[in-house]
């Protein structure tokens, strides 16, 4: 019996409850590389469920909708809008049980110090007709716990970059209707 995935704040990379819904969809394609055998970096899911327990906990979910909604169509009051949905991520309180969960699935990696890839993975992506390269944020080279903390809430934020949302509104998506999953992987050593 498969786990209500939006029960957990953190899956295996590999998990088979690592669905669109929960992951995104980077988060999702890389799971089903991981279970099939091709060599993927470790790491873990922080799942949508993590993203929408930290919006309930950071009473933002109205402003943003407010913000961005009265904004689309207008770039220079898009992009100020972003700028404030963004600080609003970057001041919020992570909750205990998310952080705890992130902490203690980084540590399994390899302890504190580890570099890892922290990697935005929205349920917008690998919709049928979209690519959304490059409209949300990765971090690489992250070290230590307040970092990875302060990556993931950017990874969150990216959601609601001006970027992303003029994407959404040309493509169609709702902007109510999008969460972030979150990918941390161990950095590859890459040589040039």
């Amino acid at each position: 019996m498969l786990i209500d995935p939006s029960l957990l704040y953190t899956l295996p990379l590999d998990s088979p409850d690592a669905a669109l819904n929960s992951v995104g969809g980077k988060g999702r394609s890389l799971a089903v590389l991981a279970r099939a055998g091709f060599p993927v970096p470790s790491g873990f899911h922080i799942t949508t469920g993590a993203y929408g327990c930290f919006l309930k906990a950071n009473p933002m979910g109205g402003p943003i909708f407010d913000r961005i909604q009265g904004a689309v169509g207008d770039l220079a009051a898009l992009e100020q809008a972003s700028e404030a949905v963004q600080r609003l991520f970057e001041t919020g309180e992570i909750p205990d049980e998310i952080e705890q969960a992130v902490l203690q699935a980084y540590a399994a990696l390899g302890g504190v110090e580890t570099a890892v890839a922290v990697r935005s993975s929205a349920t917008a992506e690998d919709l049928p007709g979209l690519s959304f390269a490059g409209q949300q944020e990765t971090y690489l080279n992250i070290r230590g716990e307040a970092a990875l903390l302060r990556a993931v809430r950017r990874c969150w934020a990216s959601l609601w970059s001006a970027r992303a949302v003029g994407y959404r509104k040309q493509m169609g998506v709702a902007q109510q209707g999008v969460a972030m999953g979150v990918v941390v992987q161990t950095m590859v050593p890459a040589e040039v």
